[in-house]
């Protein structure tokens, strides 16, 4: 269900979305028919979603109709649907089912029970036992299984480093893909000598069936671990990624090696370091089992999953020669799993390239882009995922909207939240005051900035966000705008309140609406914000400084290396 998901995200959504919509206009209010179902979940309509699965499963007492095979899918739809209270109703009428065993191990899994969806399966056929061996595969590096590597004979070349990622340019254009390339084009312009070398698999995995062995951006070298077969099992495939990274590394020499959250690469970076006998960085751009326990609810932080995904993180950050992270608050949650103060190296989100250079006013920006010129904007570029609190955005602009006649939304970016937020716009009559541009050229990301009023930032009140500083809203501030954002601390080490921007309490849409109406009020006050931020970006969060301040630990750590072999 989530693969046919992200499938048809994927397809344009000007085909996509009329045929949803079609489909659930024709279709019986109530009916439960999978296809519906699909439709409504394509929609983003959650609460049709949540009806249509609450009436199957009351259909399960009264409804003779309503097969265990089928309540057996519902449960699936329920849980890509992130609704576990409704796919356990589901699954009790689906006993019987073929392929129980296999859901309710999907059920398990979601909730964060590793051994308990692994146990479950036990006595299933053929594809039970598949799936059994594919859980276990993954659950096993959970619970510390790792790479083991052979020690190499090895000179390291000084000026070189190895980064190893998770996706990268120009196939994902995600933060986390922008952040890499742009320390790496720094690193290079500093006079490293840089390589990068991504998961294995990808981008095969993620679609991009005819992807090459390497790409260059923008001079950066990225390669791609693509063998001939994939090991069956996560735990298998990681040795598998070790070895194949530990060849790419004696070529090139490496004296350093760079990898990013989460620990899985950190369990790769450590047994090719140790092989060689180099020392290597351990980059935490999240805390990532705070942000899968952030789309469950908070007994998500109580499950097996969570406790050892944090584990496993304190593990590689205290083997790790170096921890580099994003700000204070995520430097203070480090030092609080027990890493020590001074093992731990701020290189916050930062800007370069088109950033640095003048940034455009408001109408030539929207006049470069085809964008209606007239009017004021507010808006985001963002991931466009749950905790984004884009849901407020879209509810503060509905109060907006009347007192400013010729306000736009304008948001920038893509995310399994988008088809709800467009949803939620439709539903409130001001489809035609928003403008949803999807994923967009790197290259055009200034504009899109440099087109806004007020650049806003409404994450919900969740550890993760309390924690980790995004991307974006410093290249807003670099762009002259003023940011408006959730009062969290992460976000504080961004928005100087009164400063560069205005801070409001998380989830509070009213208290949002009146706090951009003062500014959208006030176009001298937005310009003074804009210059201030911009003035305070560049001076402390450039790639270069941030580029210089690696390279000095870099060069530390290969000292001291070097004084302890």
């Amino acid at each position: 269900m989530v693969l046919f998901l992200q499938l048809s995200r994927r397809l344009p959504p000007a085909v996509i979305r009329p045929l949803a919509r079609l489909t659930c206009a024709v279709a019986a209010k109530n009916s439960v028919a999978v296809p519906v179902l699909l439709a409504a979940l394509l929609l983003g309509d959650d609460a049709d979603v949540a009806r249509r699965l609450r009436l199957a499963a009351d259909r399960n007492v009264t409804d003779q109709n309503l097969t265990a095979d089928k309540s057996r899918k519902l449960a699936d739809i329920a849980l890509a649907a992130n609704r576990p209270e409704l796919a356990d109703l589901l699954l009790a009428g689906a006993r019987q089912a073929r392929g129980f065993k296999s859901a309710l191990a999907r059920r398990l899994w979601h909730d964060g029970n590793l051994s308990g969806a692994v146990a479950v399966l036990e006595g299933s056929g053929r594809a039970g036992r598949r799936q059994q061996a594919r859980l276990a595969g993954e659950a096993a590096l959970y619970t510390g299984a790792a790479p083991l590597l052979a020690p190499q004979e090895f000179t390291p070349v000084p000026g070189r480093v190895l980064h190893l990622l998770t996706n990268s340019l120009p196939h994902t254009a995600s933060g986390y893909a922008q952040r890499s390339h742009s320390i790496m084009a720094a690193q290079q312009q500093a006079g490293w000598k840089v390589l990068a070398v991504t998961r294995l698999g990808y981008p095969v995995q993620v679609g991009k069936l005819l992807a090459h062995a390497s790409d260059a951006v923008d001079g950066v070298e990225y390669r791609r671990l693509l063998p001939a077969r994939l090991a069956p099992t996560m735990d298998v495939r990681l040795q598998q990624q070790a070895e194949e990274l530990l060849a790419v590394a004696l070529e090139f020499k490496p004296s350093v090696l760079h990898t990013t959250t989460h620990f899985v690469n950190g369990m790769v970076a450590r047994a090719v370091a140790g092989a060689l006998g180099i020392p290597w960085v351990y980059e935490v751009r999240g805390q990532l089992a705070d942000t899968w326990a952030a789309t469950r609810g908070p007994e998500a932080q109580e499950s097996e999953k969570y406790r050892l995904f944090q584990e496993r993180e304190t593990d590689v950050m205290r083997d790790a020669s170096l921890v580099v992270t994003l700000g204070h608050a995520m430097k203070a949650n480090i030092v609080a799993a027990g890493i020590p103060g001074e093992k731990i190296l701020i290189a916050p989100n930062a800007v370069g390239g088109a950033f640095l250079e003048e940034p455009l006013d408001t109408t030539s920006a929207r006049r470069e882009l085809g964008l209606p010129e007239d009017g004021l904007y507010i808006g985001t570029v963002s991931s466009l995922v749950e905790y984004e609190g884009l849901d407020d955005l879209v509810r503060a602009f509905a109060l907006l909207a009347p007192e400013f006649p010729q306000l736009r939304l304008l948001i920038v970016g893509d995310g399994v939240a988008c088809p709800a937020l467009k949803e939620q716009v439709r539903g409130l009559g001001l489809a035609d005051r928003a403008i949803f541009t999807g994923r967009v050229p790197r290259d055009l990301t200034p504009l899109y900035h440099q087109s806004l009023d007020v650049f806003v930032v409404p994450r919900k009140d969740l550890d993760v966000t309390r924690a980790v500083t995004p991307l974006k809203p410093v290249e807003a501030l670099a762009s002259a705008r003023p940011v408006v954002g959730t009062d969290l601390p992460a976000l504080r080490e961004i928005i100087d309140d009164g400063g560069n921007g205005l801070l409001v309490p998380a989830a509070s849409p009213g208290e949002l609406a009146n706090t951009i109406s003062a500014l959208l009020s006030n176009g001298s006050r937005r310009a003074s914000m804009g210059q201030t931020g911009r003035a305070a970006v560049l001076a402390e969060r450039t790639w270069a400084a941030n580029a210089n301040a690696l390279a000095t630990r870099y060069a530390e750590l290969h000292h001291e290396h070097e004084e302890n072999q």
